[in-house]
């Protein structure tokens, strides 16, 4: 027989470390995506747009769905560096990137629950697996099947767990006994909202992804506006410092899944060393992560953009050099963050010879 108590033991055997049920239902917090597109947040993602009214209910997903299996995944791993002050000189990628395309490794780990849950059922049911890829409000699913709230920073939060967490569900036509939703323990903080550097988080649980460096560094295809670029940092991709910042993250547990361990190349990378790397070897080095997501040129924009704000005269002497192996270089795209990236290292030069 099938339970919500035996579900969420196959899960923790099959490695997720959270597993609760929600009820395949329409709740307030859904409706906000409306508003949110209408405010224009999600800049070029297109696609928030197309799949809106999918989003606005799980049964929309899978007919007479019934109930959706929300499962969390801590990828906590230990920083290479320490958030505050990361070597000048290195490229801050976002921790979920380190290892393994998180897609593949859980959405295996989703398909074994879910046939393992058809050989268990004594009726037939519907389901869908998704792991960040369906037309689903993951993390307002997640806050009703009790995982944790959505913070200010948008995030899920565990109170025991953090938020370094992956979150994937199955939603099926199956009744399973649904868990009581989280409450909310930000409180009064808003240390999230305070660190952001380019002021995204334009209130509690409301991100301008316009303005937001893992937007900007990933989903973003055409050129950061020259306002914007100083805010990024030396981030080549995605943005960590909303979550840094939270004390929910302070006593965070580590996870020690060798999935989502840093790979050799992505530990600590020097700016300048990402640079000189071939096309090739460049690509070689992201196949499969997550960081594929953002092409060769989003990369080689991103890595323009971090060696003009970090002023590594090392790194700005990799950006000046040309190379047949390095055609994304030459894309016009990033040849105008490439000039002016140089021209932030003439400033800082002329500065620093007053």
């Amino acid at each position: 027989m099938l339970t919500a108590a035996s579900v969420k033991t196959k899960a923790l055997e099959l490695g997720f470390d959270l597993c609760g049920v929600a009820p395949a239902g329409s709740f307030p917090e859904l409706a906000f995506l409306r508003e949110w597109l209408d405010r224009g947040y999600a800049g070029d993602m297109a696609f928030m747009s197309r799949s809106a009214d999918l989003r606005a209910d799980a049964r929309a997903a899978v007919r007479g769905a019934r109930s959706v299996i929300v499962t969390g995944t801590l990828y906590n791993t230990v920083p290479p560096y320490t958030p505050e002050d990361p070597p000048p000189d290195r490229a801050r990628i976002a921790r979920y990137a380190w290892g393994d395309d998180y897609h593949d490794v859980l959405k295996a780990r989703l398909d074994a629950l879910l046939a393992w849950m058809r050989a268990r059922s004594d009726t037939p049911f519907a389901a869908s697996a998704y792991v960040d890829t369906g037309p689903i409000q993951e993390r307002v699913y997640a806050q009703y099947a009790g995982l944790g709230w959505i913070g200010k920073n948008t995030c899920l939060i565990n109170a025991e767990k953090g938020s370094w967490l992956f979150l994937a569900e199955i939603i099926c036509t199956l009744p399973i006994e649904a868990d009581a939703p989280a409450v909310d323990q930000c409180g009064s903080c808003t240390r999230c909202l305070d660190a952001c550097p380019t002021e995204a988080l334009v209130a509690p649980g409301v991100l301008d992804a316009r303005r937001c460096l893992s937007y900007l560094t990933i989903e973003l295809r055409s050129a950061i506006d020259g306002p914007l670029r100083e805010g990024v940092g030396t981030h080549v991709y995605g943005c960590d410092i909303c979550q840094d910042v939270c004390p929910y993250n302070q006593a965070s547990p580590a996870s020690a899944d060798a999935a989502w361990q840093p790979r050799a190349g992505l530990d600590r990378p020097a700016l300048a060393e990402l640079w000189r790397r071939p096309d090739a070897d460049l690509r070689a080095l992201v196949r499969g992560t997550p960081m594929t997501h953002a092409k060769i040129t989003g990369l080689r924009r991103n890595l323009a953009v971090a060696i003009g704000n970090s002023g590594d005269a090392s790194a700005l002497r990799a950006l000046a050099e040309d190379s047949d192996e390095r055609p994304s270089a030459r894309d016009p795209m990033v040849r105008e963050h490439i000039d002016w990236a140089l021209g932030q290292g003439q400033r800082s030069k002329g500065k620093s010879q007053r």
